[in-house]
């Protein structure tokens, strides 16, 4: 039984494109500054994203974390979003590894309310810590993949620069947020003081993240990503594949994804107890919420799971679906299909 896995994006893998430049790409000691690709990737990511300097990391959770480290100080407290994935999905490595108090701030649509924000930041008083930082995240993962208008990022832009305060983007699928937008990248990261975006998601690449900033912080930044275990010596395959994810080509291809999202979410909420925001189905993340009593969330994803279809149950109600490069049309309406099968079984 063939599966069809919409549980995440990140079970992309490399093309044959990807996979013959990487086991062509030289190697050199990228710790040294050696490795001609790891050179080659953070020099083409700086531009792309309008920075000074970018820094290949790992994953998305240790640029994050290098990003906080490098803009703070142990005791500060940092600002975003109340569900912002560098909140809850991280592991509490602001704490425990930054020693980072975070202030949550709600934000229907992914960002932080601007006149929220701006009453979270700190007064200067030494009972208080100190506001050091402000995250945004586009697409937002706890949402949905929605994107946050840039218009509430070019207010919490300006309250940023009134107060001194540098502003960190969770860019990890920056790209789905710019090809839904239909803008170029930098459209969206001119509002950051660094972002960090993956290469390991939609874009493809087995392994891998870019941190990007000014000068200072990169320089700062390649220090902690060394003591995080972040200096990965012979790096060139990885990087090759990590410039094949930003090309344009690639990064457009993402729209593919988004379509194919739209047609499961329009396909699932005709289904009597299937409530799907369509508003808010814009990248490449399907949330259904499913109101039946006589099938619940869970039940459903086990049901599918039966018959070959993966996806993920947020809670006893929400079921999540993500698209990627793996998942065609063809597959898509094959789910539909199987869904009203199921439906029909459990519900009449």
């Amino acid at each position: 039984m063939k599966t069809i896995d919409l549980r995440r994006d990140t079970i992309t893998l490399p093309d044959q494109s990807m996979v013959a430049e990487a086991f062509k790409a030289p190697l050199g000691d990228s710790v040294y500054g050696e490795d001609p690709k790891q050179e080659e990737l953070e020099a083409y990511a700086a531009e792309l994203f309008g920075m000074d300097g970018s820094l290949f990391v790992p994953s998305g959770t240790m640029g994050n974390l290098v990003a906080l480290l490098s803009h703070t100080s142990r005791g500060d407290e940092i600002i975003m979003e109340e569900n912002a994935h560098i909140g809850t999905s991280e592991t509490g490595g602001a704490a425990c590894v930054g020693g980072l108090m975070i202030r949550n701030v709600r934000g229907d649509d992914g960002a932080p309310e601007p006149e929220l924000l701006a009453q979270a930041i700190r007064p200067d008083n030494i009972h208080y810590p100190r506001t050091s930082l402000i995250c945004l995240e586009s697409t937002h993962y706890r949402y949905g993949g929605v994107v946050p208008p840039l218009e509430k990022f070019e207010a919490i832009r300006r309250i940023a620069d009134q107060r001194g305060i540098p502003v960190h983007l969770d860019g990890a699928r920056v790209f789905n947020a710019a090809v839904y937008l239909q803008v170029q990248v930098q459209e969206i990261t001119r509002y950051a003081d660094s972002v960090m975006v993956s290469l390991s998601k939609g874009l493809g690449a087995p392994v891998g993240s870019v941190l990007a900033g000014s000068r200072a912080f990169i320089e700062r930044a390649r220090r902690y990503r060394k003591m995080l275990g972040g200096g990965m010596r012979q790096t060139g395959w990885l990087c090759a594949c990590g410039l094949i994810a930003l090309s344009p080509d690639n990064t457009a291809r993402l729209e593919k994804d988004h379509d194919n999202a739209t047609l499961l979410a329009e396909g699932l909420s005709k289904l009597p107890g299937v409530r799907i925001d369509l508003d808010k189905t814009q990248t490449n993340y399907v949330l259904a919420t499913v109101q039946s009593p006589k099938l619940d969330a869970r039940a459903l994803v086990k049901a599918l799971e039966d018959r070959g279809v993966l996806a993920s149950a947020s809670d006893n109600m929400i079921v999540r679906f993500v698209t990627s490069k793996q998942v065609d049309r063809d597959d898509i309406l094959e789910v539909l299909a199987v869904a009203e099968e199921i439906w029909n079984e459990a519900v009449g």
